[in-house]
């Protein structure tokens, strides 16, 4: 990717949660120099084209929960980075600055975080789940060069299982996942609060804007950031 090529950055969109989609765009956009695109992951637009044919998980936690995984098909890029996001992330600074000094042998950089949630319940009402390498899936930083990546075909990401998805078992070293700062996947509630504001702050057991999780850190933040966004044009004109 040269220093001029526009970042493509994915955000995962579910229909209950469109403001915190709309929050994270708004924000990642605003902190960044014009040179960043970013593309909402609809399942039922996926579904409509063809590229996900899974049936319906009712007990997945959000709508984008394995068509994440299709980021790099999305992408349509034979080299350079590719970023994917939960939704229920705030930025504070520009994103392109996590492109700063990766290594072009990795498949993937992520945060790996190890902890044990602190909540059994998170969002509005969904059940907690516990599993090996938890929310490493939700900031993810693909090398569009990598021949794992290139593997993210809509045939894998439909028939594979949400195990081999989201531990990574689909990156065939190991050692080619990459690790990232804590701070550009900060989980708010899991980990101390920082003397100084992430750089991403990730809301993985539900933000401001559900009524359960108004206090939680970091809400100032992000309500600031839903009045600048309720603001502009393209909000009112919604």
């Amino acid at each position: 990717m040269s220093e001029n090529s526009p970042f493509k950055v994915f955000i995962g969109y579910d229909s209950r949660e469109d403001i915190a989609y709309q929050v994270a765009r708004h924000s990642l956009l605003r902190h960044s120099r014009g040179d960043v695109t970013v593309h909402p992951i609809r399942q039922p637009a996926l579904r409509e084209l063809g590229l996900y044919t899974r049936p319906v998980d009712v007990t997945a936690t959000t709508e984008f929960s394995l068509t994440r995984f299709l980021t790099p098909y999305l992408a349509a890029q034979q080299s350079g980075w590719t970023l994917f996001t939960d939704c229920d992330f705030l930025f504070t600074t520009d994103i392109r600055g996590v492109l700063a000094g990766l290594d072009p042998a990795k498949a993937v950089y992520v945060v790996q975080h190890e902890y044990d949630p602190s909540h059994d319940i998170k969002m509005d009402g969904k059940k907690q789940t516990r599993y090996p390498r938890k929310n490493w899936s939700s900031f993810m930083l693909f090398n569009n060069a990598h021949p794992d990546v290139k593997a993210l075909t809509p045939d894998l990401v439909n028939s594979a299982t949400p195990a081999f998805l989201h531990r990574f078992e689909w990156v065939a070293d190991q050692s080619q996942i990459g690790a990232l700062d804590l701070d550009w996947n900060f989980l708010e509630g899991e980990y101390p609060k920082p003397a100084k504001t992430p750089r991403v702050i990730h809301f993985t057991n539900g933000g401001p804007w559900f009524a359960e999780w108004v206090n939680c850190d970091y809400a100032d933040l992000w309500l600031a950031e839903e009045a600048a966004y309720r603001a502009t044009p393209e909000a009112q004109a919604a």
